[in-house]
């Protein structure tokens, strides 16, 4: 009874071991992490730069037998280390002409040490997949200035449709070239952070964060009354000089009829405008400007 006990007993730590064995040459012993993005930004040459990190993860693999490979259009090529060491590994692809994704998988063969044999071992992850965008933002000029500073966005495949949007409230958008524009910040409350997108015909990109700050405004006359045909002078007085680009002076009002006026700009540098405003159909009204003191600055204008 006991010698059959002890065969038992035997046979089960045989078969046991057995499977241990089974699962440490049948388990994952290779980490491998993708390191190129989902998105990458077109450039002129079409050449692309995949990444990936192999991270052994048993002291049984003899690291000097690892083979990186990328499969990619059904062709297999070698995986280079990376300048940047740690374990990383590139692979520079000539994306072939109209295409705008690639879609590609990894494979990794070593040796493995197991009970004294050493075996071959071979592991792949998933196809993953990178999509090619020829429209893409690079950096804001600056992330913060006052209501009505003119804004460069620097990228590539902007077009004239593209406008600029804070936290949905559009900005006057001014199309310079494919590879950028430029934005006047809109009348919103100064003190606080807004999220800048890029909005077009291609959807919608992030830009960044832009820090609105408070500036005051001087006005003078601080009131017009005016006959009509009549022309009398307004100055506009900043605090400080105009920064590259000048302050746009997004100036509305309820009586459009009675007041004539041209677009008013502080140019870089300076810290006043001046401009001509003319008396239209008689009526009274006001000159609104937001974004300026205590929120928003007021002319009152009569026409008779």
């Amino acid at each position: 009874m006991y010698p059959n006990r002890f065969n038992r007993a035997k046979s089960i730590a045989l078969s046991l071991g057995a499977a241990l064995g089974l699962f440490l040459l049948t388990g994952c012993n290779v980490g491998i992490t993708n390191l190129t993005p989902s998105v990458l930004a077109e450039n002129p040459s079409q050449i692309y730069t995949i990444s990936t990190r192999i991270t052994p993860k048993s002291i049984n693999i003899i690291s000097s037998s690892l083979a990186v490979r990328i499969i990619i259009d059904g062709q297999s090529f070698p995986m280079r280390p990376s300048d940047l060491g740690n374990k990383i590994y590139d692979f520079d692809y000539q994306l072939p002409a109209g295409r705008t994704e690639i879609a590609y998988y990894f494979l990794v063969n070593y040796k493995f040490e197991q009970q004294g044999v050493i075996r071959d071992r071979e592991e792949f992850t998933d196809v993953i997949r990178s999509k090619i965008v020829s429209r893409y933002v690079l950096s804001l000029e600056t992330n913060r200035g006052p209501v009505g500073a003119r804004i460069s966005v620097l990228g590539r495949g902007f077009t004239a449709t593209d406008t600029v949007s804070f936290d949905g409230t559009s900005a006057r958008t001014v199309f310079d070239s494919p590879n950028s524009i430029s934005f006047f910040v809109p009348a919103v409350d100064a003190g606080r952070n807004y999220k800048v997108e890029l909005i077009g015909a291609n959807g919608t990109s992030p830009i960044g964060t832009f820090r609105v700050d408070p500036t005051s405004l001087l006005v003078s006359p601080t009131e017009l009354t005016l006959s009509r045909g009549q022309t009398q002078t307004l100055t506009f007085t900043l605090p400080t000089p105009a920064p590259t680009g000048g302050i746009l002076l997004d100036i509305t009002t309820d009586a459009p009829e009675s007041v004539i006026m041209p677009e008013v700009v502080v140019p870089a540098g300076s810290t006043s405008a001046t401009i001509n405003v003319t008396g239209g159909k008689p009526g009274a009204g006001t000159l609104f400007l937001k974004g300026f003191g205590t929120g928003e600055v007021t002319v009152p204008v009569t026409v008779k």
